[in-house]
């Protein structure tokens, strides 16, 4: 006896992944998002611990909300890379898909430009508080705390990894421009 409701009868939406013009950079992005989906899923189960420990053991934690907090923010500055590699960025497709195939291609190739622009002026500004939040006013190294009874240094790893997803995001613009300006038929 077989189920009509099965997955069988469902159509299926196949991932597309990386943008044939992300080049291999944007297939990496692609596979290393699988780690930072992972990283909300296990901060799911750390909200989980801790409503135990709190509720049924009266003993809460330290730590818990915030390295969720950690987690998901790390989840949250990957997704702009990963959904730049899948070159799904917002665009204004009531004008954009009217458009031919050579000027989509020019289009593709502004967009480009424009991001990496605007990508290379965040990577500045991320280095500008990446220094104050990793070096001490007398240029040695301790990253910025939360300031919590736990104290970890996350504000700080943060700011690092937010300046060095702003670099990979504008490598992987400057490889779009490059990929569309070489192909004539995009």
């Amino acid at each position: 006896m077989t189920d009509d409701n099965t997955d069988q009868n469902l159509p299926h939406k196949v991932d597309p992944g990386a943008d044939p013009h992300s080049g291999l950079l944007g297939r990496g992005v692609q596979a290393l998002g699988i780690v930072f989906a992972l990283g909300i899923l296990c901060s799911a189960f750390i909200l989980i611990f801790e409503v135990f420990m709190r509720y049924l053991f009266n003993s809460p934690t330290i730590w818990a909300h915030e390295t969720v907090i950690f987690l998901n923010a790390m989840a949250f500055v990957f997704g702009g890379l990963y959904v730049a590699s899948r070159n799904a960025h917002i665009r204004v497709v009531l004008i954009y898909d009217t458009l031919s195939k050579p000027v989509r291609r020019w289009f593709n190739i502004g967009i480009s430009l424009v991001c990496l622009v605007a990508t290379s002026f965040f990577v500045w500004a991320a280095w500008q508080g990446v220094q104050r939040a990793i070096f001490t006013p007398s240029g040695d190294l301790r990253f910025e705390t939360s300031g919590s009874a736990w104290n970890p240094p996350t504000p700080g790893l943060l700011k690092v990894f937010l300046l060095i997803i702003l670099v990979v995001m504008s490598i992987q613009f400057l490889i779009f421009v490059i990929s569309y300006f070489m192909d004539k038929e995009a």
